[in-house]
């Protein structure tokens, strides 16, 4: 049997570590399943070899057994010859100091197409399982899995090399790199399963990849855009949950407690990212996020510049989860009735039926309009949806608060 302490070392360095090891492996195999495959192996290794002693560096550990096992499937397979030639560097290669960064640019291939780009890269490089990703594109498990299988056999069967591209060639994946990103900080922001709200490690792993990017890229407006995205929504995370884990509204959280340090280089990036031209979605995001971060009050938010901000947004990037959120502002502005109507025209897209965050934002409009019993039954459907326990529990005190509402009879 495996001791307690060990799987839970073991358990931690796959949260933390997995995305460097299967970039270092990747290195020296230049195959990504024959990677994946070095790297499983090393973790399993891991489980017996550390009952003696779990190592002070589990990364480097893991790192180098699962160098050595690529190398000795490279051996077996009779091209030890053909493969080490790739263990060096070509000297032309940008710097990128960072492996995962490295690896998410070659996941990135513009032979794939750009969801399976970025499906394929949150899988194996950022660890998010397979279900997780399914949600963040709004399509079902299996139809996501299928996809990343034919990402991954296509970049087998294309012979796609796995080197780093050339400087004038990042752009070009630039904002498949920039989606990824975001995407891993959203799976952390709000986890998508699970007790916990949040996935500190994930957000953290994100802001570490955009800080890269940045130092990578410093004059991109976009990548400004989404560094001070990730700040201004990452600088609230330890007023998000009570104490007791309870789910806090924005309204309901302590600012003072925010990080300002975070906010202030936020707001900075997001006056780079905005100047020179017209802004991009994450520029736009960040300006909104900002927006919400700098208000010293819940009440004296700017609701008016936020929807202008939203309508362009739509506009650029006519995304069905932003048309929802921009319902929102709608409602603040202009009131619950008018947000309620922008949510009820976004009922017949199917790219939402699965969407959680739909009838709950209906759920509160009615709420707030005073239609208690169809609030419950709104309430009802997002507690169907929703497998996040914190949220599940915010949701069903709303649910049994409207339903008590709903029987009280109106003087």
């Amino acid at each position: 049997m495996i001791p307690e302490v060990v799987g839970r070392a073991v358990a931690d360095a796959h949260r933390r570590e997995w995305a460097a090891v299967l970039a270092a492996t990747v290195r020296v195999t230049r195959d990504l399943d024959l990677a994946e495959e070095c790297v499983q192996d090393a973790y399993a290794a891991a489980l017996e070899a550390w009952v003696d002693e779990v190592p002070a560096r589990p990364g480097a550990w893991l790192t180098t057994a699962a160098r050595h096992n690529a190398l000795d499937a490279v051996r077996r397979a009779r091209t030890q010859q053909a493969k080490l030639h790739l263990l060096v560097e070509p000297p032309a290669l940008p710097a990128v100091a960072d492996d995962r960064l490295r690896l998410v640019f070659l996941c990135c291939h513009p032979a794939l197409a750009l969801e399976a780009q970025v499906a394929l890269t949150l899988r194996l490089v950022c660890g998010v399982a397979t279900p997780d990703v399914a949600q963040a594109f709004l399509v079902p498990e299996p139809t996501m899995a299928a996809r990343i299988t034919r990402a991954k056999k296509k970049i087998a069967t294309s012979r796609i090399p796995f080197r780093m591209p050339a400087p004038n060639a990042l752009p070009a994946r630039l904002d498949a790199v920039l989606t990824v990103i975001h995407l891993l900080f959203t799976t952390g922001h709000t986890a998508p399963a699970g007790p916990a709200l949040t996935r500190d490690d994930l957000a953290e792993r994100a802001l570490d990849l955009a800080r890269m990017l940045r130092a990578l890229l410093p004059r991109e407006r976009e990548v400004s855009g989404l560094l001070a995205l990730l700040l201004a929504n990452h600088a609230r995370r330890t007023t998000r949950t009570a104490a007791d884990g309870r789910l806090l509204r924005l309204e309901e959280q302590d600012r003072t407690a925010w990080d300002s340090a975070a906010i202030a280089e936020a707001d900075a990036l997001v006056v780079r990212a905005l100047r020179g031209g017209d802004p991009g979605r994450f520029a736009l995001q960040a300006a909104i996020a900002t927006l919400h971060a700098i208000a010293p009050a819940y009440d004296e938010t700017d609701w008016p510049q936020i929807l202008v901000l939203y309508d362009e947004l739509l506009r650029r990037w006519p995304s069905p989860v932003v048309a929802l959120n921009r319902a929102v502002a709608v409602a603040m502005v202009h009131g619950p009735a008018a947000g309620l109507a922008e949510l009820e025209a976004l009922d017949g897209d199917p790219r939402l039926s699965g969407y959680r965050y739909l009838p709950a934002a209906k759920a509160d409009l009615l709420r707030r309009l005073g239609r208690d019993a169809e609030a419950a039954a709104a309430y009802e459907r997002a507690l169907a949806l929703t497998p996040n326990e914190s949220e599940r529990d915010f949701l069903a005190g709303r649910l049994a608060e409207s339903i008590t509402s709903s029987y009280i009879p109106k003087s």
